[in-house]
């Protein structure tokens, strides 16, 4: 148990049965009456975001959250595989529960998966992945107007928009956060 006198933005708490991030937090001491804190929390298993208020002093359990490094495996349809990269203990997930990860999963890629007890609650991608280019329209000569951009369809099936120069079987560095091209890779 923690007081909410001691919440900090990214900390983890377990209130009513649920998981939540504290995404903002604001101590305020009125003029008249008791202290207060007032909190906007984001559900880990839902994505929702909520405002609640804390009594000063008031006490909220503290929720680990445990990651693990695991390698994925393949998916089949909406299950996607993964294996621990220690124990070698395979576990499923669904589609809904790794949000935008599969647009950017390769086989044998190792991902952080965050528990909380036994339960998968969330994935940590890396900030940026190399995918190739499968398809995009050529670019041609003189088509130099300044930021020009084509769509190219990446290997994991996701559309980004890339430069005029970028060609078929280039590999792209993409920003998993944003879903934008960034360069080519190395």
């Amino acid at each position: 148990m923690i007081s909410v006198n001691d919440l900090r933005t990214g900390l983890t708490i377990e209130l009513d049965g649920e998981i939540y991030s504290v995404v903002d937090f604001l101590h305020v001491k009125p003029g008249k009456g008791a202290a207060f804190v007032r909190t906007k929390l984001k559900n880990i298993r839902s994505g929702s975001t909520q405002e609640k208020t804390f009594r000063a002093g008031e006490k909220v359990a503290r929720a680990h959250i445990e990651t693990k490094q695991m390698q994925y495996l393949y998916n089949t349809g909406d299950e996607y595989f993964f294996m621990d990269t220690n124990t070698y203990d395979q576990i499923s997930l669904q589609s809904e529960d790794l949000g935008d990860a599969p647009k950017y999963l390769l086989e044998n890629m190792t991902i952080g998966i965050q528990f909380f007890q036994t339960e998968a609650v969330g994935v940590d991608l890396p900030t940026t992945v190399n995918l190739r280019v499968v398809e995009t329209e050529p670019g041609f000569r003189g088509d130099t107007a300044q930021g020009a951009t084509k769509p190219a369809k990446l290997e994991t099936g996701i559309t980004v928009y890339v430069p005029l120069f970028i060609e078929q079987d280039e590999v792209l560095k993409v920003d998993t956060r944003s879903g934008e091209y960034l360069s080519r890779a190395n």
